[in-house]
């Protein structure tokens, strides 16, 4: 069980206490949004809560109002990047088998460009 609290070792928890630098495209009281460092689209931004948690169903079980807000900064994000109305990708993953490698939960934002069917 998580209680949000910032993590010495987590690499997003310094990129939102400005330890560590990055390309900040919105901030919330409860989020930071800030470019992918390995984009895999045109657009490619990532969205994590200011608190910590491990991953989406960390989240989602502790703190369901932060994941909210994570899916209405999304559409922010997307509004702000120029993406909103053509569309765009929200995508959480969970845990090391669906590829999460920094364990703060996170969400991508990606879009600019036609994207295909998810998984191909």
């Amino acid at each position: 069980m998580a209680d949000g609290q910032p993590q010495p070792d987590c690499l997003f928890c310094k990129i939102v206490a400005g330890e560590i630098p990055a390309t900040v495209v919105r901030q919330t009281e409860l989020t930071v949004a800030f470019k992918d460092i390995n984009p895999q689209a045109p657009v490619h931004d990532l969205i994590v809560p200011r608190a910590h948690y491990a991953n989406a169903a960390e989240l989602a079980a502790e703190a369901p109002e932060l994941a909210a807000a994570l899916l209405v900064e999304a559409r922010e994000v997307a509004k702000a990047e120029g993406i909103a109305a053509d569309g765009y990708r929200t995508v959480f993953n969970t845990d090391a088998h669906a590829g999460q490698t920094v364990f703060h939960v996170h969400a991508h934002v990606l879009g600019g460009d036609f994207l295909g069917r998810f998984g191909t």
